[in-house]
C-alpha cells in the first residue's frame, strides 16, 4: 500500500520535478503540545503543469531518481482556475 500525502508546491523550476512541502501536526512526546512538522519531497510531475502555491496530493512510487520517490497523484485540490476567475472579476469591476 502506497502512502498518499497532501502538500503545497513550493518550487517547480526543475525539469519534470517539483518540490512539495507536506505539513503534519503531531503532539510533542513529553509536553503533548501540538506542533507543526514540515518535510519537503521531490516529486515527479509526469508532464503535468503545477504552479507554486498549488495544493497537490502525492503518492509514493518506486525510486525514480536518487532522492525522488513520489509522483503527483491529484494536482487540482484547490484549482488555480478558481483564483484566476476571482482576479478577473475584480479587474472587470474596476474597469
Amino acid at each position: 500500500m502506497s502512502k498518499i500525502l497532501q502538500g503545497k508546491v513550493i518550487s517547480n523550476k526543475m525539469n519534470s520535478t517539483a518540490i512539495v512541502e507536506v505539513l503534519r501536526r503531531v503532539p510533542h512526546r513529553l509536553y503533548r503540545k501540538i506542533i507543526k512538522i514540515s518535510k519537503k519531497f521531490k516529486v515527479d510531475t509526469k508532464g503535468q503543469k503545477v504552479e507554486v502555491g498549488q495544493m497537490v496530493k502525492i503518492i509514493e512510487t518506486r525510486p525514480i531518481a536518487k532522492d525522488k520517490h513520489f509522483a503527483i497523484f491529484i494536482s487540482d485540490i484547490n484549482s488555480t482556475e478558481s483564483t484566476a476567475k476571482k482576479s478577473k472579476t475584480k479587474k472587470e469591476k474596476k474597469a
